[in-house]
């Protein structure tokens, strides 16, 4: 596998991410699936998410990745449940909140203006029957409820030009959209109130890599622009070594390495690990074949 941007130093020291304020912390969440027999799809992780850094999550289909950032955000629905351990925010004015205090109106409030999510699969994620307006509408009425319709409107029509989309689509709906302008458009309801933290569950999987590129390049220039802190999860290592300041490895529920990007590159420490790096081929060097040869071939 070839050096990724990150391993090639575009990214903050890793004293510098030590350093850094912590905005979200994990301590000790453990999150089963109350069926028969009980799965222990999250066992006791711990990571600290700082402002402004790119965390990203990787590990294969079925780790604990998604199940982690529902616990994180208080989305789990039975039959999964929290068994243990506690999620903190760390809020602008030094106010520490406990997230599993939140119930009702008070986790209502809190979710999208604090803490924002892009859902894997933006087709499932937007309502099909109302438009991208009357969405972004919505969200400023349930949390912003002083603004007048022309602050909206002003408000609806910026943000989809940050990402990248014409303010004429809000009057689209979502199957008048390509994959591409939907993500973005998500990303764009996930930035309506200015969250400082912003969890992203594989944001381009279903999407070319031209399409993915550009709108990774978004993601990169919104987070200068806002200093939001982001959770990135996906299970393709090589793009989180481009994106992120450090990354937490997991297998089987558990977080098995958590360091920065250029040291999981150059340095990976779990087998897992190793084994992730080692599945990507490189675009460089010596051709071969994957064909076998000798017996049975």
């Amino acid at each position: 596998m070839n050096p990724p941007v990150a391993a090639q130093g575009s990214h903050r020291a890793d004293g510098a991410v030590r350093a850094a304020e912590p905005v979200l912390t994990a301590r000790n969440v453990s999150i089963d699936y109350e069926v028969e027999p009980a799965v222990h799809a999250v066992r006791d992780v711990s990571l600290t998410l700082h402002r402004g850094e790119i965390l990203g999550l990787a590990g294969e289909s079925g780790c604990g990745k998604t199940t982690l950032a529902y616990g994180i955000n208080q989305l789990l629905r039975p039959p999964a449940a929290l068994k243990a351990g506690t999620v903190t925010f760390h809020d602008h004015d030094g106010t520490d909140i406990d997230l599993g205090g939140l119930h009702g109106e008070s986790l209502r409030a809190f979710r999208w203006d604090k803490i924002s999510m892009v859902f894997q699969g933006a087709m499932n994620s937007l309502n099909p029957v109302i438009s991208i307006r009357a969405q972004l509408f919505d969200v400023f009425t349930t949390h912003r409820p002083g603004m007048s319709k022309k602050e909206k409107e002003e408000r609806s029509q910026e943000l989809l030009r940050k990402v990248g989309v014409d303010p004429n689509r809000l009057d689209s709906f979502a199957h008048q959209l390509s994959g591409g302008m939907r993500q973005r458009v998500m990303i764009a309801m996930a930035l309506a109130l200015n969250p400082q933290v912003m969890i992203m569950d594989e944001p381009t999987t279903a999407l070319d890599v031209v399409v993915q590129r550009g709108i990774l390049r978004e993601i990169m220039r919104l987070r200068e622009e806002f200093n939001f802190a982001v959770i990135f999860i996906t299970h393709d290592l090589p793009l989180l070594l481009e994106i992120s300041d450090r990354i937490a490895v997991m297998l089987q529920g558990e977080i098995v390495e958590l360091d920065t990007a250029e040291n999981i590159y150059e340095n990976a420490q779990h087998p897992y690990t190793q084994r992730l790096l080692s599945s990507f081929p490189s675009l460089t060097g010596e051709r071969g074949s994957f064909i076998r040869t000798g017996e049975g071939a």
